[in-house]
C-alpha cells in the first residue's frame, strides 16, 4: 500500500478541473509546460500531454491538412483583449454568448483548444469547423484520446457558453468516453462523480479489459488529503479547481 498526499492547491490542477462563470482558474500554468500543437500555427499552445494526444488523434483521423489550430492556451491580458475587442465589434450580447470573462476562460488551462477548417479565411471567435465527412470522423475519435466537445448544442443553461463545434477540451480517458457516452457535459460530470466517494462507492467502467474505478475525495481542510492506492495499481488524480480531487485507479 501506498499513500499519495495532495496539498491543498492541487484542487487546481489536473485534466478535469472545471473552469466556467462560476469557477474562475484558480492557478497559473506554466508557460513552461506548453508546447505547439501546430506547425501552421506555432502560437496556438497547450500543456503537453493534451498537445501530444491532440497531435495523435490528428495523425490518427489523417487530418493534418484540413484541421488547424486556432487558439489554444491564453494568458489573462490575452483573453482581457479579446473580451474588449468583442465588446467593441459584436456587442455585449453576442460576447457574453462567446467570450469568457478572464479570469474565466477554459484557455487559461492549456487544456482547450479551438479548431478550424483550414481554409484562407477564419474567424478567430467563431472557426468553422463542420460536422461532415473527416471532420465527423475526428469528433467520432476524439474521446478515444481523451477529448470532449466542450459546449454542445442544447447544453447552454448548464455551461454558460452558447454552441461552440470548434472548442475540444482535454479530460482524459475514460473520462471523456463516460461523457460522450452518457451525453455529459464536464458540469454535469462532476456532480455525477461526487457521488460515487472514495473508498466506498466508486463509479465503475470497464475499457481495454481493465476495470476502472472513479470516485470524488474532498479536500481536507487540515493539512494534504492522503489517498491509499495498493502498490502496482496505476492511479491519477484530478482537482476539481472547488473543493476536491477526482481520483481514476485502474485494476
Amino acid at each position: 500500500m501506498k499513500t499519495l498526499e495532495l496539498s491543498r492547491n492541487a484542487i487546481y490542477s489536473g485534466s478535469l478541473i472545471l473552469v466556467n462563470s462560476k469557477n474562475p482558474c484558480g492557478e497559473a500554468v506554466s508557460e513552461l509546460s506548453l508546447v505547439p500543437v501546430d506547425e501552421k500555427n506555432p502560437t496556438a499552445l497547450m500543456e503537453r500531454q493534451s498537445a501530444r494526444l491532440l497531435y495523435r488523434l490528428i495523425e490518427e483521423v489523417g487530418v493534418r491538412e484540413q484541421i488547424l489550430a486556432v487558439s489554444g492556451w491564453r494568458s489573462k491580458s490575452e483573453q482581457t483583449q479579446i473580451f474588449e475587442d468583442s465588446l467593441a465589434e459584436n456587442g455585449r450580447a453576442f460576447t457574453k454568448k462567446y467570450v469568457a470573462l478572464p479570469g474565466y476562460s477554459e484557455h487559461h488551462t492549456g487544456l482547450a483548444i479551438d479548431l478550424a477548417q483550414n481554409k484562407p479565411d477564419i474567424d478567430f471567435i467563431r472557426p468553422e469547423f463542420p460536422d461532415n465527412g473527416i471532420f465527423h470522423k475526428f469528433r467520432e475519435k476524439a474521446s478515444n484520446f481523451g477529448f470532449i466537445e466542450r459546449y454542445p448544442e442544447g447544453k447552454e443553461r448548464i455551461t454558460g457558453i452558447a454552441w461552440e463545434p470548434w472548442h475540444f477540451r482535454y479530460v482524459g480517458f475514460p473520462h471523456s468516453a463516460i461523457m460522450r457516452q452518457e451525453e455529459m457535459t464536464l458540469e454535469e460530470y462532476h456532480l455525477f462523480l461526487k457521488e460515487d466517494a472514495c473508498g466506498t462507492n466508486p463509479f465503475v467502467y470497464h475499457a481495454n479489459g481493465r476495470r476502472i474505478e472513479i470516485s470524488f475525495r474532498k479536500a481536507d481542510k487540515n493539512g494534504p488529503t492522503k489517498i491509499n492506492v495498493d502498490d502496482g495499481t496505476l492511479c491519477t488524480v484530478s482537482g476539481n479547481n472547488t473543493d476536491g480531487f477526482f481520483i481514476t485507479v485502474w485494476r
